[in-house]
Protein backbone atom coordinates (compact mmCIF):
# COMPACT_ATOMS: atom_id res chain seq x y z
CA UNK A 1 0.00 0.00 0.00
CA UNK A 2 2.75 2.44 0.93
CA UNK A 3 4.70 1.61 -2.21
CA UNK A 4 1.69 2.36 -4.42
CA UNK A 5 1.22 5.80 -2.86
CA UNK A 6 4.94 6.65 -2.64
CA UNK A 7 5.03 8.59 -5.96
CA UNK A 8 2.09 10.72 -4.82
CA UNK A 9 3.78 11.40 -1.51
CA UNK A 10 7.01 12.39 -3.21
CA UNK A 11 5.15 14.74 -5.56
CA UNK A 12 3.31 16.33 -2.63
CA UNK A 13 6.57 16.79 -0.72
CA UNK A 14 8.21 18.30 -3.80
CA UNK A 15 5.30 20.71 -4.15
CA UNK A 16 5.62 21.80 -0.53
CA UNK A 17 9.34 22.29 -0.96
CA UNK A 18 8.83 24.43 -4.07
CA UNK A 19 6.27 26.50 -2.18
CA UNK A 20 8.72 27.04 0.67
CA UNK A 21 11.47 28.02 -1.75
CA UNK A 22 9.18 30.47 -3.56
CA UNK A 23 8.11 32.05 -0.27
CA UNK A 24 11.74 32.37 0.84
CA UNK A 25 12.71 33.92 -2.50
CA UNK A 26 9.89 36.46 -2.28
CA UNK A 27 10.85 37.41 1.27
CA UNK A 28 14.51 37.75 0.29
CA UNK A 29 13.57 39.85 -2.75
CA UNK A 30 11.47 42.25 -0.67
CA UNK A 31 14.31 42.70 1.82
CA UNK A 32 16.78 43.39 -0.98
CA UNK A 33 14.42 45.92 -2.59
CA UNK A 34 14.11 47.73 0.74
CA UNK A 35 17.90 47.76 1.16
CA UNK A 36 18.32 49.09 -2.38
CA UNK A 37 15.84 51.89 -1.69
CA UNK A 38 17.88 52.78 1.40
CA UNK A 39 20.97 53.29 -0.76
CA UNK A 40 19.29 55.74 -3.14
CA UNK A 41 18.24 58.71 -1.00
CA UNK A 42 18.20 61.41 -3.69
CA UNK A 43 18.58 61.83 -7.43
CA UNK A 44 18.34 64.39 -10.21
CA UNK A 45 17.17 63.45 -13.71
CA UNK A 46 16.76 65.22 -17.03
CA UNK A 47 15.62 63.72 -20.28
CA UNK A 48 13.15 63.46 -23.12
CA UNK A 49 10.00 61.40 -23.42
CA UNK A 50 8.82 60.54 -26.93
CA UNK A 51 5.49 59.01 -27.95
CA UNK A 52 4.64 58.89 -31.64
CA UNK A 53 5.47 62.30 -33.09
CA UNK A 54 5.26 64.07 -29.73
CA UNK A 55 8.28 64.79 -27.54
CA UNK A 56 8.58 66.41 -24.12
CA UNK A 57 11.67 67.47 -22.19
CA UNK A 58 11.51 67.09 -18.43
CA UNK A 59 13.57 67.41 -15.25
CA UNK A 60 13.01 65.77 -11.90
CA UNK A 61 14.59 65.94 -8.45
CA UNK A 62 13.84 63.69 -5.50
CA UNK A 63 15.00 63.61 -1.88
CA UNK A 64 13.84 61.01 0.63
CA UNK A 65 11.47 60.64 2.19
CA UNK A 66 9.03 62.52 -0.07
CA UNK A 67 10.38 65.77 -1.49
CA UNK A 68 9.88 66.15 -5.24
CA UNK A 69 10.35 68.74 -7.98
CA UNK A 70 9.24 68.13 -11.55
CA UNK A 71 9.55 70.47 -14.54
CA UNK A 72 8.03 70.07 -18.00
CA UNK A 73 9.66 71.84 -20.92
CA UNK A 74 8.13 73.97 -23.67
CA UNK A 75 5.46 74.36 -24.83
CA UNK A 76 3.98 73.32 -21.46
CA UNK A 77 6.66 75.04 -19.33
CA UNK A 78 5.28 74.04 -15.95
CA UNK A 79 6.89 73.14 -12.60
CA UNK A 80 5.40 71.22 -9.67
CA UNK A 81 7.04 70.97 -6.24
CA UNK A 82 6.18 69.18 -2.99
CA UNK A 83 8.33 70.11 0.01
CA UNK A 84 6.81 67.52 2.31
CA UNK A 85 4.03 69.85 3.50
CA UNK A 86 3.07 72.19 0.66
CA UNK A 87 2.32 71.69 -3.03
CA UNK A 88 3.30 74.41 -5.50
CA UNK A 89 2.72 74.89 -9.22
CA UNK A 90 4.43 77.47 -11.44
CA UNK A 91 2.77 77.73 -14.83
CA UNK A 92 5.22 79.71 -16.95
CA UNK A 93 3.11 79.51 -20.10
CA UNK A 94 0.13 81.17 -18.36
CA UNK A 95 2.23 83.19 -15.88
CA UNK A 96 0.30 81.79 -12.93
CA UNK A 97 1.55 80.59 -9.56
CA UNK A 98 -0.65 78.21 -7.58
CA UNK A 99 -0.52 76.80 -4.08
CA UNK A 100 -2.75 73.95 -3.01
CA UNK A 101 -4.52 73.41 0.28
CA UNK A 102 -3.76 70.03 1.82
CA UNK A 103 -5.85 66.99 0.96
CA UNK A 104 -8.57 65.94 3.42
CA UNK A 105 -6.89 62.57 4.13
CA UNK A 106 -3.36 61.15 3.85
CA UNK A 107 -4.67 58.61 1.35
CA UNK A 108 -6.09 61.36 -0.88
CA UNK A 109 -2.82 63.28 -0.66
CA UNK A 110 -0.79 60.21 -1.61
CA UNK A 111 -3.06 59.52 -4.58
CA UNK A 112 -2.73 63.05 -5.96
CA UNK A 113 1.04 63.22 -5.44
CA UNK A 114 1.59 59.81 -7.01
CA UNK A 115 -0.46 60.71 -10.05
CA UNK A 116 1.32 64.05 -10.37
CA UNK A 117 4.96 63.03 -9.91
CA UNK A 118 5.11 59.38 -11.00
CA UNK A 119 5.37 60.30 -14.72
CA UNK A 120 8.57 62.26 -14.00
CA UNK A 121 10.46 59.27 -12.55
CA UNK A 122 10.93 56.33 -14.92
CA UNK A 123 10.60 52.78 -13.67
CA UNK A 124 13.72 51.58 -11.90
CA UNK A 125 14.50 54.48 -9.59
CA UNK A 126 12.17 53.41 -6.77
CA UNK A 127 11.22 49.89 -5.74
CA UNK A 128 7.94 48.62 -7.22
CA UNK A 129 4.95 48.90 -4.90
CA UNK A 130 4.07 45.32 -3.98
CA UNK A 131 0.84 44.45 -2.19
CA UNK A 132 0.90 42.17 0.86
CA UNK A 133 -1.06 39.49 -1.01
CA UNK A 134 -1.09 38.14 -4.55
CA UNK A 135 2.66 38.33 -5.25
CA UNK A 136 4.81 35.42 -6.44
CA UNK A 137 8.53 35.14 -7.19
CA UNK A 138 10.62 32.92 -9.41
CA UNK A 139 14.19 32.86 -10.64
CA UNK A 140 14.86 33.44 -14.32
CA UNK A 141 17.60 34.56 -16.70
CA UNK A 142 17.99 37.79 -18.62
CA UNK A 143 20.49 39.13 -21.19
CA UNK A 144 21.40 41.89 -18.74
CA UNK A 145 21.46 39.48 -15.77
CA UNK A 146 22.65 36.87 -16.11
CA UNK A 147 20.71 36.00 -12.94
CA UNK A 148 17.34 37.63 -12.46
CA UNK A 149 14.11 37.29 -10.52
CA UNK A 150 10.53 37.86 -11.64
CA UNK A 151 8.00 39.28 -9.20
CA UNK A 152 4.45 38.79 -10.46
CA UNK A 153 1.47 40.65 -9.01
CA UNK A 154 -2.05 39.30 -9.57
CA UNK A 155 -4.65 41.49 -7.82
CA UNK A 156 -7.59 39.46 -6.57
CA UNK A 157 -10.78 39.76 -8.57
CA UNK A 158 -9.10 41.03 -11.75
CA UNK A 159 -7.54 39.53 -14.85
CA UNK A 160 -4.56 41.90 -14.60
CA UNK A 161 -1.07 40.46 -14.18
CA UNK A 162 2.04 42.62 -13.73
CA UNK A 163 5.53 41.10 -13.78
CA UNK A 164 8.68 42.97 -12.75
CA UNK A 165 12.02 41.60 -13.95
CA UNK A 166 14.90 42.52 -11.63
CA UNK A 167 18.62 41.73 -11.71
CA UNK A 168 19.70 39.40 -8.92
CA UNK A 169 20.93 40.12 -6.31
CA UNK A 170 21.18 43.92 -6.81
CA UNK A 171 17.45 44.18 -7.72
CA UNK A 172 18.11 46.58 -10.60
CA UNK A 173 15.04 47.08 -12.79
CA UNK A 174 15.31 45.26 -16.13
CA UNK A 175 11.76 45.24 -17.42
CA UNK A 176 8.05 45.11 -16.73
CA UNK A 177 5.26 43.17 -18.42
CA UNK A 178 1.55 43.91 -18.01
CA UNK A 179 -1.22 41.63 -19.19
CA UNK A 180 -4.96 42.29 -19.02
CA UNK A 181 -7.09 39.85 -20.94
CA UNK A 182 -5.62 39.64 -24.43
CA UNK A 183 -3.86 43.02 -24.16
CA UNK A 184 -0.16 43.12 -23.28
CA UNK A 185 2.31 45.92 -22.65
CA UNK A 186 6.01 45.90 -21.82
CA UNK A 187 8.73 48.27 -20.64
CA UNK A 188 12.31 47.33 -21.54
CA UNK A 189 15.59 48.75 -20.27
CA UNK A 190 17.80 49.43 -23.29
CA UNK A 191 20.68 51.31 -21.62
CA UNK A 192 21.79 51.71 -18.00
CA UNK A 193 23.70 54.08 -15.75
CA UNK A 194 25.71 52.17 -13.13
CA UNK A 195 27.59 53.38 -10.08
CA UNK A 196 30.07 51.00 -8.50
CA UNK A 197 30.15 52.87 -5.19
CA UNK A 198 26.42 52.21 -4.73
CA UNK A 199 26.54 48.74 -6.30
CA UNK A 200 23.45 49.46 -8.38
CA UNK A 201 22.29 50.44 -11.85
CA UNK A 202 19.36 52.58 -13.00
CA UNK A 203 17.81 52.92 -16.46
CA UNK A 204 19.17 55.52 -18.87
CA UNK A 205 16.99 54.59 -21.84
CA UNK A 206 13.68 52.70 -21.72
CA UNK A 207 11.28 51.67 -24.46
CA UNK A 208 7.58 50.93 -24.11
CA UNK A 209 5.88 48.28 -26.23
CA UNK A 210 2.29 47.36 -27.00
CA UNK A 211 0.97 44.76 -29.40
CA UNK A 212 4.51 43.84 -30.39
CA UNK A 213 5.38 47.38 -31.48
CA UNK A 214 7.37 50.15 -29.80
CA UNK A 215 5.04 52.98 -28.81
CA UNK A 216 7.20 55.24 -26.63
CA UNK A 217 10.73 55.91 -25.43
CA UNK A 218 12.28 57.75 -22.50
CA UNK A 219 15.92 58.83 -22.73
CA UNK A 220 17.76 60.36 -19.77
CA UNK A 221 20.51 62.83 -20.61
CA UNK A 222 21.38 63.54 -16.96
CA UNK A 223 21.49 61.12 -14.05
CA UNK A 224 22.87 62.14 -10.65
CA UNK A 225 22.53 59.68 -7.79
CA UNK A 226 22.62 60.83 -4.15
CA UNK A 227 23.41 64.51 -4.81
CA UNK A 228 23.07 67.00 -1.96
CA UNK A 229 19.70 68.71 -2.35
CA UNK A 230 18.88 71.48 0.18
CA UNK A 231 15.32 71.57 1.49
CA UNK A 232 14.59 74.87 -0.27
CA UNK A 233 15.16 73.11 -3.61
CA UNK A 234 11.57 71.92 -3.28
CA UNK A 235 9.95 75.22 -2.25
CA UNK A 236 8.76 77.55 -5.01
CA UNK A 237 8.03 81.28 -4.83
CA UNK A 238 5.93 83.30 -7.29
CA UNK A 239 8.01 85.20 -9.87
CA UNK A 240 7.28 88.88 -10.32
CA UNK A 241 4.26 89.52 -12.51
CA UNK A 242 2.63 86.11 -12.00
CA UNK A 243 -0.99 85.80 -10.87
CA UNK A 244 -1.16 83.98 -7.51
CA UNK A 245 -3.96 81.51 -6.83
CA UNK A 246 -4.88 79.12 -4.03
CA UNK A 247 -6.65 75.91 -4.97
CA UNK A 248 -7.51 72.55 -3.43
CA UNK A 249 -5.96 69.12 -3.98
CA UNK A 250 -9.32 68.02 -5.33
CA UNK A 251 -9.07 70.56 -8.15
CA UNK A 252 -5.67 69.20 -9.12
CA UNK A 253 -6.81 65.60 -9.02
CA UNK A 254 -9.76 66.41 -11.30
CA UNK A 255 -7.53 67.54 -14.18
Amino acid sequence: MLARHLPLLLLALAGCRRGDETSALLSDAKQRLSARDGKLTSYVLAGTAREGTQTMDFQFAYRAPRKMLGTLGAPTSRTFAWDGEHLFERDDAAKKFRTYDDAPTPEARTGVLTGLFAPFAPEGFRAPLLPSQGVSARRTSHPRGPEAVELTVKPAGTDVEVTYVLRWPAMDFLGKRTRSGDATAEIRVEEEHCEQALALCVPRRLTQWGGGQQVAQTTLTRVELNPTLPADTFTLSPPRGYDVETKTFAALGAR
